[in-house]
């Protein structure tokens, strides 16, 4: 049974969560200030956590921020706060997903089934191998990434974009077809979702190895790996 961690300090919106996911059948814990969620996590493993922005003690982007430093739990957040820009802030520090209040418990119920979904499809595909290319070392046995020996702290979605371009090097993706890959849903045009994730690919691989690139986009079609010879 999926553990679902919620972090929201409204107690009747806790708890209308909490009762709602726990009748489709999985197991919730509550939280409701940053440095309760942060002690639950420290002590315990979650397959999802749901994550208010605005806690006590210690805010939501912030508990987001010392999660990914260790973890790539997938995070989605739910907040008030509804701008584009601070949905493409969230999502460059490590959010998965972004629901805005006042929210659809069955919208909500639908994302948190297909980010457990695509955390678990990624998961049940992993081998007893290592996806190479250039200096980068993918490890699917341990869900894993290293450049130069050094492990980048990537979230589940940034993994799953990584290691699909890494699988089929000479592949080029449309926009598309990767972000049906790895959400599941149909790509809207105007969604810059997508552009965030690999924008937060590149400057980690980037703060790894500066001297290299590793992600070519291909203007009006999508991206692909950069062939080998493009880096000398």
């Amino acid at each position: 049974m999926e553990h679902i961690l919620i972090v929201e300090d409204e107690k009747e919106i806790n708890g209308l969560l909490r009762c709602f996911i726990s009748e489709h059948g999985y197991l919730t814990t509550s939280a409701y200030n940053g440095l309760e969620a942060l002690q639950l996590i420290q002590r315990e493993s979650y397959d999802l956590i749901l994550l208010d922005l605005m806690l006590p003690y210690k805010s939501g982007d912030q508990l987001l921020c010392e999660l990914r430093e260790h973890s790539a739990v997938p995070v989605i957040v739910i907040s008030a706060k509804d701008t584009t820009q601070t949905k493409i802030e969230l999502l460059r520090i490590g959010a998965d997903d972004y629901i805005t209040k006042p929210f659809d418990l069955d919208e909500t119920l639908a994302r948190i089934e297909s980010n457990l979904r695509r955390n678990k499809m990624n998961q049940d595909t992993a081998g007893n191998r290592c996806l190479t290319y250039q200096d980068i070392q993918l490890d699917e046995m341990k869900h894993s990434v290293e450049v130069k020996g050094r492990e980048l702290a990537l979230t589940a979605k940034e993994y799953g974009i990584l290691e699909l371009l890494m699988k089929h090097p000479e592949k080029i993706y449309s926009k598309a077809n990767l972000f049906k890959s790895i959400w599941n849903e149909e790509y809207m045009s105007e969604d810059n979702t997508l552009n965030v994730h690999v924008s937060n690919i590149r400057n980690k691989l980037k703060a790894a190895s500066p001297d290299k690139l590793y992600i070519e986009t291909v203007w009006g079609i999508g991206y692909r790996l950069y062939k080998t010879d493009q880096n000398r």
